[in-house]
């Protein structure tokens, strides 16, 4: 008898990961693709289906569907819709160019709604009706959860606060518009971060030529002043951003997970600072500042499989 699985793939500006998924939640296999290895969106169909179906013959799993997240993913549409972070320009029809070659339904959304239904079914939201989910990579995604149910708005394209200006007439953003606060808090922000302080005369243990988010946490490990005011910067942009978002639906908890979240309390410490200090005195104390409690990259497939899973269960 065939084990009845979704697929569910989690589309980012750096990486793809693709996970097999069980109605249960257990991720039976995942497959991580370079991004940058598909500059077409014909080129990365063309290359995912046969390993979806192979996979699918070898382990005798049957295919219920394919469910997926990926930057300005709109659920309504099926559609990525200009999305800054990514190769695909324009309007992207994916999920019926998915569908067509798989045969079996396919769902798309916003990559950070989809970590947010992920959270939600699987994670540490778990039994949470209100919260947001906030993505940081490459990017800065989000999504919210109002009354145990995701926000989409009336297009589909909701919860955008990494597009949101942090900073009136601030850095460029790949949207086109200037001080988004995705190019302050995100893995691409906080490196321009430290270039911008080693321009203004900072010193550090930082290699000016081999700036990563990863060399920046590094180097905060080791007590470096320039990265761990770069941390400072990004933690109070972030946290007066996110004192705003609150006022909107009073949530019970901000749920962080991404790249660069990995770095823990050496962001987490100063945001949670930054953003009591910020929010309205109704709100203070009450919001929770949270690690996701999913490995990386899980909740985005998790929620995007059960794009799929909720709409077997709702037709039972």
């Amino acid at each position: 008898m065939k084990t009845t699985i979704v697929v569910g793939i989690d589309i980012g500006g750096t990486n793809i990961h693709i996970g097999f998924t069980d109605i249960s939640g257990n991720i039976l296999k995942n497959v991580t693709l370079a991004t940058k290895n598909y500059p077409m969106p014909d080129s990365f169909v063309d290359a995912t289906v046969p390993v979806i179906l192979e996979a699918c013959q070898q382990n005798n799993w049957a295919l219920a569907g394919i469910g997926m997240g990926a930057p300005n993913g709109n659920f309504y549409t099926g559609a990525i819709e200009f999305a800054p972070n990514m190769p695909w320009k324009g309007i992207v029809p994916l999920a019926k160019m998915i569908q067509n070659k798989c045969h079996v339904p396919a769902f798309l959304t916003n990559d950070a709604n989809a970590a947010a239904i992920g959270e939600m079914t699987f994670g540490i939201a778990k039994g949470m009706k209100d919260f947001i989910l906030i993505t940081l990579g490459t990017g800065l995604g989000s999504g919210i959860i109002a009354n145990g149910k995701l926000i989409y708005g009336h297009d589909g394209l909701a919860g955008e606060l990494g597009h949101t200006i942090a900073i009136k007439n601030g850095r460029p953003c790949g949207c086109g518009r200037k001080g988004c606060l995705e190019t302050y808090a995100s893995a691409t922000g906080i490196v321009t971060t430290v270039k911008e302080m080693i321009d203004a005369g900072m010193q550090g243990k930082i290699n000016k030529d081999n700036i990563s988010a990863l060399s920046i946490y590094q180097a905060a490990l080791d007590n470096d002043e320039l990265a761990l005011a770069a941390f400072d910067f990004t933690a109070k942009i972030l946290g007066e951003s996110l004192a705003d978002a609150v006022a909107y639906t009073s949530p019970e908890a901000i749920i962080f997970f991404g790249g660069l979240v990995n770095s823990g309390e050496i962001l987490l410490k100063p945001l949670r600072t930054h953003f009591e200090i910020n929010l309205l005195k109704i709100y203070q104390n009450k919001v929770k500042i949270l690690q996701s409690a999913l490995p990386e990259s899980n909740a985005a497939i998790l929620g995007a499989a059960s794009l799929i899973w909720n709409q077997s269960q709702n037709k039972n």
